[in-house]
């Protein structure tokens, strides 16, 4: 039925997705009639109105609601009023497509809909296969519209909005829609001129991002007021003065109203015409009266006072009705049947019985869309052809004399000057009269200085609008008990509702929102027994904050206040804490270093060289045959020692010395040979500390034996003394800590140290 079209597309930065705005009219895009907007931002979707074309009858005349646009995802249709080519559509839409949102229209609008859409079921001239809807449809509908007032701002979906008055007909309404603060006016029908019942459209008090407003009269003004009643009372005198009828087509609810007021007024102060009757032609007639009466207050001040000593929807001299079998066409006489447009019912027929007289008159008062007889008529045209299908020739006088509730090029210009608006699309108008409105809108915003965009989309034609709007958390509850200073930093979490978001303390969760704050406690058994003591130790490289205490009277390891390890049998222990996302990391970290320390028991001598845990914790565990943990321990401090020397020492004999020695070091790390103990007086050892002594690194507590200045005490079990140019460093192999006087030596050989012992003692990455 429709396809999309070329879209009107916004400026492309790679901003983000969420930030475009996209319009589409499905209706009434450079056409009058079936208005419908499509409007999808920040992942919310509006159907703004669902009318018929006037011109067109069944399935043609819908909106183009297809499987182009997703209607599933709709959130919320907003009627603007009750007139047909803006919410006939809305049963076929509620139980014939997939729409599953809300609607909402005022309550005027609610109590007017029913009684037009029956009117509209009981004229339409269409088989029954092309029925849209039928009375079960329309009265279901009734359940599923929601009504709001004025200016009362309602939230649905995550979107804001309110109504404004619009001026066009009894409840008609205006909408400005919030989404995320981005604000959007959807005029539908509006007048800025007040009549003698209706109040003219209001001025938001806020400044839209964008406009959709109607552009139905394009450039054209009407007529002062005065001046169209005079002429519309005048043709009335003058065609009964002559014997002739006059008919008036009009919609039985709107301008229809506003006609009689002026007619009850001009015959009550013309007694000459009170012989020629006026009669309301619509079965509606009564109780659209009644609805008049019962929405009085939504009128204007003149109307609201009348009523305080009158009706002023009583008339004395206007009759109603109810079909032509009761109306008695033998002289002249005033008849205003619906509907306006000439299409069908009363005002067709009438026009068929009259149209070839002279003597009678039809008085156009309101717009005529294309395609229709009362535009049709509007052209002079010689012939005009009746609903039988016979071609008569046209001889009743024709006269158009706007009194349309809709917004001339005056009013629009000055209502969108006063909005101050950056964007504007136009609908609800013929193609050339849009075309022509806003070729003349920006010659004049241009000559204004004033900055604004302007497009006028075809049906299923996309607008592209794009919006970044700062995202600000408002604080509340404890958090600001007091007010935080300058640059303070406020710690909480972050709500969003809608679009809005609020920074809140967790225990004023459940004040605020309809949340309550929890927390899972994870447990995990882990195979482990090597005891918690190790486990300490090799954490406590790791994390800063690692205590070995007791926990429901078990043995147990605190990291970092979130992480619990318990010794709950001698096989295994309980890791647990309580989730959240750096726990489960330091939990993490935990698991794996506990299977690592299960995995691979070479980690407790290397713990024990790191100084990391005490020696005694390690009886029992891993420890080899014969205290072999301990000569270990001194066989990794002469490797050490060596080293050091070669640190120190330079030049590629003595390089080729420390390789051997290393090697013979690293034999006896392998294999527990007696030659590499401390305390074997082999040659080789000798040999070790004579080399290093030649360079002035004292060894085990020998001396330099070449006279220069040496440290006179022996080095301990424990210790290494190197003395460089008289200065003298001690290397504590427990602590793993050097002592000097002299800083810079001190420094020098801390840093060598942390380098050895890192290669020396290297972190386990896998089991």
């Amino acid at each position: 039925m429709s396809k999309r079209t070329n879209d009107i597309p916004a400026d492309s930065d790679g901003k983000d997705a969420g930030d475009l705005m996209e319009i589409t009219p499905l209706g009434a895009g450079q056409e009058v009639g079936r208005s419908c907007m499509y409007l999808q931002y920040k992942g919310k979707t509006l159907l703004f109105d669902c009318g018929v074309h006037p011109a067109y009858s069944g399935y043609a005349s819908l909106p183009m609601i297809d499987d182009d646009f997703d209607l599933s995802i709709v959130d919320l249709l907003l009627v603007t009023h009750f007139h047909l080519d803006h919410c006939a559509c809305l049963p076929y839409l509620l139980f014939k497509t997939s729409f599953k949102g809300r609607v909402f229209m005022t309550h005027a609008t609610k109590a007017i809909y029913h009684m037009m859409l029956s009117d509209f079921i009981r004229v339409s001239k269409v088989a029954v296969s092309e029925m849209l809807f039928d009375e079960t449809d329309l009265k279901k509908s009734m359940d599923r519209i929601e009504v709001v007032d004025f200016h009362q701002e309602t939230e649905a979906c995550g979107v804001h909005f309110w109504a404004y008055h619009a001026g066009h007909v009894l409840g008609a309404a205006m909408f400005m829609v919030d989404i995320a603060g981005t604000k959007v006016l959807y005029t539908g029908d509006y007048s800025r001129e007040e009549d003698r019942h209706l109040k003219a459209a209001e001025i938001p008090e806020v400044s839209p991002d964008v406009t959709v407003i109607e552009s139905t009269y394009g450039i054209q003004s009407h007529q002062p007021r005065r001046e169209r009643e005079q002429r519309f009372t005048e043709v009335i005198r003058d065609t009964v003065r002559r014997g002739g009828r006059v008919l008036i087509p009009t919609f039985a609810l709107g301008r229809a109203q506003e006609l009689l007021l002026i007619l009850e007024e001009y015959w009550a102060a013309h007694p000459d015409m009170h012989n020629v009757p006026i009669y309301y032609a619509s079965p509606l007639a009564k109780r659209c009266m009644k609805a008049y009466q019962t929405y009085i207050n939504s009128m204007n001040d003149k109307i609201r006072q009348q009523y305080d000593t009158k009706n002023p929807f009583v008339f004395k001299h206007i009759h109603n009705l109810k079909g032509l079998a009761e109306f008695d066409d033998t002289g002249p006489s005033v008849v205003m049947a619906s509907p306006g447009m000439l299409q069908s019912g009363m005002s067709r027929q009438l026009f068929d019985m009259w149209c070839q007289d002279p003597k009678n008159a039809c008085v156009i008062a309101g717009y005529c869309v294309e395609g229709t007889l009362a535009k049709f008529i509007l052209t002079e045209p010689k012939e005009v052809t009746l609903m039988s299908g016979l071609v008569v020739p046209l001889h009743m006088s024709v006269h158009y004399i706007s009194f349309s509730a809709h917004a001339d090029y005056t009013q629009t210009s000055d209502f969108l000057k006063l909005l101050k608006t950056p964007n504007i699309v136009l609908m609800h108008g013929e193609a050339q009269e849009m075309g022509r409105l806003k070729t003349s809108l920006q010659t004049k915003f241009e000559n204004e200085g004033v900055q604004a965009q302007i497009m006028n989309p075809k049906n299923c034609q996309t607008v592209q609008l794009r919006f970044k709007g700062e995202k600000v958390a408002r604080a509340v509850g404890s958090l600001v008990a007091e007010p935080p200073k300058a640059g303070e930093r406020l710690s909480g979490l972050v709500v969003k509702k809608g679009f809005g978001l609020q920074l809140l303390a967790p225990q004023d969760l459940r004040v605020y929102t309809q949340l309550t704050s929890g927390s899972v406690m994870q447990r995990q058994s882990v195979p482990y027994n090597q005891g918690l003591e190790l486990v300490q130790a090799r954490l406590a490289q790791i994390f800063d904050d690692v205590t070995l205490g007791e926990k429901k009277d078990l043995l147990c390891v605190q990291v970092s206040n979130v992480v619990t390890i318990l010794q709950q049998a001698a096989e295994y222990v309980v890791v647990e804490w309580s989730s959240d996302p750096i726990a489960d990391m330091v939990a993490d970290s935990v698991l794996a270093t506990l299977l690592q320390l299960d995995m691979d028991p070479g980690v407790v001598r290397r713990n024990q060289l790191a100084g990391k845990i005490a020696p005694d914790s390690l009886k029992g565990r891993h420890e080899a045959p014969g205290g072999e943990a301990s000569r270990l321990a001194v066989a990794d401090k002469d490797m050490i020692t060596v080293l050091l020397r070669q640190i120190f020492e330079g030049g590629e004999d003595e390089s080729d010395n420390c390789t051997n020695k290393l090697v013979s070091l690293a034999r006896a790390n392998s294999d527990g040979s007696e030659e590499s103990q401390p305390g074997n007086n082999s040659t080789q050892d000798a040999s070790q500390v004579q080399d290093a002594g030649d360079k002035g690194i004292t060894l085990n507590g020998d001396n330099d034996s070449k006279g220069k200045e040496r440290v006179p005490e022996k080095d301990t079990a424990e210790t290494t003394r190197i003395t460089v140019d008289g200065m003298v460093a001690t290397v504590d192999h427990k602590t793993m800590k050097v002592k000097c006087e002299n800083s810079i030596l001190r420094d020098r050989v801390q840093r060598a140290l942390s380098r050895i012992q890192n290669a020396l003692l290297p972190i386990d990455i896998g089991c």
